[in-house]
């Protein structure tokens, strides 16, 4: 850990409140914006007994929450903080008994902001000092991850770059452990693309190459774009099937009696065509291999994903 600091309360605050706190800084938050990060330090700290932890990595930053006591733990970071924080809690099953607060700070908090987060680092702060604890529902798919905010099928693009793409790997698209039958070998001298024509380098042929894997390596365009053909269950029945080609499935938490919303846009034929929409407990889906994007993280291929609806599973403080 870089750095622990404990302040006790002013108690000259007007918001001034007993409880303690754990405010745990994610180290891309300070990155991005130090000045922000200060500030939610200073004004929690003028209210709360704080706990100030500053974690280097994904490893400091989950034993600083496993390790926060009777503390309510407060996260200043973007909605990956956020995620990571509910994810943990979840697989150590401490979620339901845990209020978290957040202070949305650095890379995107669209996520945070939509369930109900205040913008800016001084509303933020203050709303985890005066704010209520409110019991928000959530996801959870069948390889125990978790969503907050919803799930989008259709359009889902996968970041571009090294490890991305069924079967990347350390050396992936750079021929890494391939033949250098038509490159020469190790044998005559020569590494990969350094062919000689009448004793002249060749390198624009190391340039082509290159991109001939890379072309070959990119991960399939199935589930990503154009109309997708999959099965739709809601708690078992079958909505939409694979003869219906769909633009885009999405998945919502937070309908009435902790239900969640599905909205299947089916692909015009001719026509324009309504949404359908169906509300459930679980949701399946199924079909060839699919990508989604479970709250901002792209995810995939799978070819079956089911997600059950946890009614209140988790807290969050708002304001009042």
């Amino acid at each position: 850990m870089a750095e622990v600091a404990t302040t006790a309360m002013t108690s000259a605050s007007p918001s001034a409140t007993s409880e303690q706190l754990l405010v745990v800084v994610d180290a891309a938050a300070r990155r991005a914006d130090g000045e922000s990060v200060r500030i939610a330090k200073d004004v929690l700290s003028a209210g709360a007994a704080t706990k100030v932890c500053l974690p280097e990595g994904p490893e400091e930053f989950a034993r600083a929450l496993l390790r926060r006591g009777p503390r309510r733990p407060v996260v200043v970071g973007d909605d990956r903080a956020l995620l990571r924080t509910v994810a943990l809690l979840h697989r150590r099953r401490e979620l339901a008994g845990c209020t978290l607060s957040v202070v949305p700070v650095g890379g995107p908090v669209a996520l945070a902001r939509s369930l109900g987060v205040p913008g800016g680092s001084v509303a933020a702060a203050r709303a985890v000092l005066d704010g209520r604890e409110r019991r928000l529902d959530l996801l959870v798919d069948d390889s125990d991850g978790v969503v907050l905010g919803g799930v989008v099928l259709g359009g889902v693009r996968l970041p571009s770059g090294p490890g991305t793409g069924a079967g990347a790997g350390e050396g992936a698209g750079d021929g890494a452990g391939g033949s250098w039958a038509d490159d020469g070998g190790p044998g005559d001298g020569r590494g990969p693309g350094e062919e000689r024509a009448g004793g002249r380098p060749r390198p624009w042929l190391r340039t082509c190459r290159s991109l001939v894997r890379a072309f070959a390596t990119r991960p399939p365009r199935s589930g990503g774009e154009g109309p997708q053909r999959l099965r739709v269950e809601v708690d078992g029945e079958t909505v939409v099937d694979l003869d219906q080609p769909l633009e885009s499935v999405s998945v919502t938490p937070g309908a009435a009696g902790g239900l969640v919303t599905v909205e299947l846009r089916p692909v015009p034929l001719g026509a324009a065509v309504e949404p359908l929409r169906a509300t459930g407990r679980r949701v399946t889906v199924s079909g060839p291999d699919f990508h989604y994007r479970a709250d901002t993280v792209p995810t995939g291929p799978v070819r079956t994903r089911t997600w059950e609806a946890r009614e209140g599973a988790w807290g969050l403080t708002l304001p009042r």
